[in-house]
């Protein structure tokens, strides 16, 4: 056992801290969290934590703004723990503070007005938009049609065919028409 000031961890299975900071869009956590631990085994990473925060539009927003310079609202914005990622290797901790994949923000209002735009279903496109950020967690990028159609779109599809194997849904990368 590792036992610092706010936890106590067993190494077989880290922590995936779900935390709901925003009240205008309900939030089923056991559906997102179920998902993102088969999402986590897939890619076997169920040994690092996870932190999963929810936030409304004027946070995602401050924090786009201030860590991308981008002043706008957005879907998912994620910060590795870890530099200089291999998205084909996993990170090599040299210590046990270092079992942390980093943190995923998942603009939760954003994703539901889209969702009433484009008449899908919101908790699916959550669960797909926080696999999508998972992703970037493990370096894996899509600012080029090769590095989206071998990086990310592959791995969200590996990912989402595992979820959807467990869970019986049908769920698909959103970036499916994305170059």
């Amino acid at each position: 056992m590792y036992k610092n000031s706010t936890y106590c961890y067993s190494y077989r299975g880290m922590s995936l801290i779900l935390r709901n900071a925003q009240h205008a869009v309900p939030l089923y956590r056991a559906h997102l969290r179920f998902s993102l631990d088969i999402a986590r085994s897939c890619l076997k990473v169920k040994n690092f934590d996870l932190g999963i925060i929810c936030v409304n539009n004027a946070r995602i927003q401050h924090i786009n703004r201030v860590y991308r310079g981008q002043d706008s609202v957005t879907d998912v914005l994620s910060f590795p723990f870890h530099e200089d990622l291999n998205p084909s290797l996993l990170p090599i901790p040299a210590t046990p503070d270092e079992y942390n994949l980093g943190d995923i923000y998942l603009g939760v209002a954003f994703i539901y007005e889209q969702c009433q735009k484009t008449q899908e279903d919101y908790r699916s496109i959550l669960t797909i938009t926080a696999v999508h950020g998972l992703c970037h967690l493990l370096g894996h990028k899509h600012n080029n049609p090769e590095k989206w159609k071998q990086q990310m779109f592959e791995k969200e599809t590996e990912i989402l065919n595992e979820i959807n194997r467990v869970t019986g849904s049908k769920l698909k990368p959103l970036s499916t028409n994305h170059y």
